[in-house]
C-alpha cells in the first residue's frame, strides 16, 4: 500500500507541474514559438512564512519577469514523503533547480548523480554529490547574527528606552537545533557579550517551523523571566515572537526579510537573508555562461544577501546602536574584525 500511494503521489506531483505547477505561482513569459528555460524552486516547507521561502520566491518571480523564464515552485511541506517525488517532478520539468534541501540532502545528491545534465542549486547549507555537480549557496550568517546580538546587547542596557528593565538579559528563539540555528544563536550571544560579556541569552527552540503560537508563548516565557528583547529564527512559527513583544510592549528582533513593520513600534531591525538576491546572482551566471557547477559561494555582508536593516515606519532604535552597527559592518566588510564561526 505504501509504494501504491507513493506511486500515486509522484504521478499526481508530475501532471500538476505539468499542466499548472505545484502551488500554481509562476506562468511562462517566453515567446511561445521558443522553447523557454525551466526553472523550479523547490522547498522543504512551506510558503507564506513572510521570511525565508518567500524570500527565495521573490528571486524566482523576479527571473521569470527578467528573463523570461518558466518557473515552477513545489512546497514539500516538511512532509518527508513528498521529497522524492518532488525531486522526480523538478527534474521532470526544468533545467535548473534551486532546492532548500533540509531533511532530504541524500535524496539531492542521488538526483544530481542521476541527472548530470541538470543544475542544481542548494541554497542555505552546503551539499556535495559524488559528480560534484551541486553548487551551494552558504549565507555566512554569522555575520549579521553578530550584528543582531550588538543590538540586543546594547538595547537591554539602554534603560531610557521604554520598558527596558535593568536586567541584562537577552532571548532567542529557534524553530529546531540545527547547524543553521545553531550558527545564528553562537553569533548572536558573541555579538551581545562583546557588548557586556554579563549578558545573560536565553534560548529556547520550538521543534517546529509553522506554529506560531508556539513561537509566542515560547516569548512569552522570555520576557517573563527579564528578557528585553527576543530574536526569532522560527521562520512562520516566529511571527509568533513578533507578536509577543507587541503584547508585552516589549521588543523583537525579525529575520530573512524586513520585518520591521510587522508590529509596528517593536520589531527593532531585522537580521536579513535574502535568498531571492542569492537566487538572482547565481542565475546571473548561468545566464552570461560564467556558472561552473559544484562551486560552494560563501555570501557574507560583502555580497549584500545578508544584513541587519533598522528601516521601519517607526525607527525605536536610538541612533547610537545604529551608527555603532554601522561601523562594525564596515569593519566586518574590509576584513578588520574577524566574527567567529560556528562548528557543529
Amino acid at each position: 500500500m505504501k509504494n501504491i500511494m507513493k506511486f500515486v503521489f509522484s504521478l499526481v506531483v508530475i501532471i500538476s507541474i505539468a499542466l499548472t505547477g505545484c502551488t500554481g505561482t509562476g506562468d511562462t513569459g517566453a515567446d511561445s514559438d521558443q522553447e523557454p528555460t525551466r526553472v523550479v524552486y523547490l522547498i522543504n516547507g512551506a510558503l507564506g512564512d513572510n521570511a525565508f521561502y518567500d524570500s527565495g520566491q521573490l528571486g524566482i518571480d523576479y527571473l521569470e519577469e527578467e528573463y523570461g523564464l518558466e518557473t515552477r515552485t513545489i512546497e514539500c511541506n516538511f512532509d518527508a514523503g513528498q521529497y522524492e517525488p518532488s525531486l522526480q517532478a523538478a527534474v521532470d520539468f526544468a533545467d535548473v533547480i534551486f532546492v532548500i534541501s533540509y531533511g532530504f540532502e541524500d535524496q539531492l545528491k542521488e538526483f544530481a548523480d542521476q541527472y548530470p545534465d541538470k543544475i542544481f542549486v542548494n541554497l542555505d547549507t552546503v551539499v556535495q554529490n559524488e559528480g560534484n555537480t551541486i553548487t551551494s549557496v552558504d549565507f555566512i550568517e554569522e555575520e549579521s547574527a553578530y550584528l543582531a546580538g550588538v543590538v540586543a546587547g546594547m538595547l537591554t542596557l539602554d534603560t531610557s528606552v521604554p520598558n527596558i528593565n535593568e536586567d541584562k538579559i537577552v532571548g532567542a528563539v529557534g524553530g529546531d537545533v540545527d547547524p543553521v540555528i545553531d550558527a545564528f544563536m553562537f553569533a548572536y550571544e558573541n555579538g551581545a557579550h562583546s557588548v557586556d560579556s554579563e549578558i545573560v541569552v536565553e534560548r529556547k527552540y520550538l521543534g517546529d517551523w509553522e506554529d506560531s503560537a508556539k513561537g509566542k508563548q515560547a516569548a512569552l516565557q522570555l520576557f517573563d523571566i527579564g528578557a528585553d528583547v527576543v530574536f526569532q529564527i522560527a521562520a512562520a512559527a516566529g511571527m509568533g515572537v513578533l507578536q509577543g513583544a507587541g503584547e508585552r510592549d516589549l521588543y523583537a528582533i525579525g529575520v530573512d526579510t524586513n520585518q520591521n513593520d510587522i508590529v509596528p513600534g517593536h520589531v527593532v531591525a531585522s537580521d536579513i537573508k535574502d535568498v531571492g538576491l542569492a537566487i538572482r546572482n547565481v542565475y546571473a551566471t548561468i545566464d552570461d555562461g560564467t556558472y561552473t557547477p559544484g562551486e560552494v559561494l560563501k555570501y557574507g555582508l560583502a555580497s549584500g544577501t545578508i544584513d541587519v536593516v533598522f528601516d521601519a515606519e517607526q525607527m525605536i532604535l536610538p541612533q547610537n546602536i545604529i551608527d555603532r552597527v554601522d561601523e562594525l559592518r564596515q569593519q566586518i566588510i574590509d576584513g578588520e574584525l574577524d566574527i567567529e564561526l560556528y562548528t557543529p
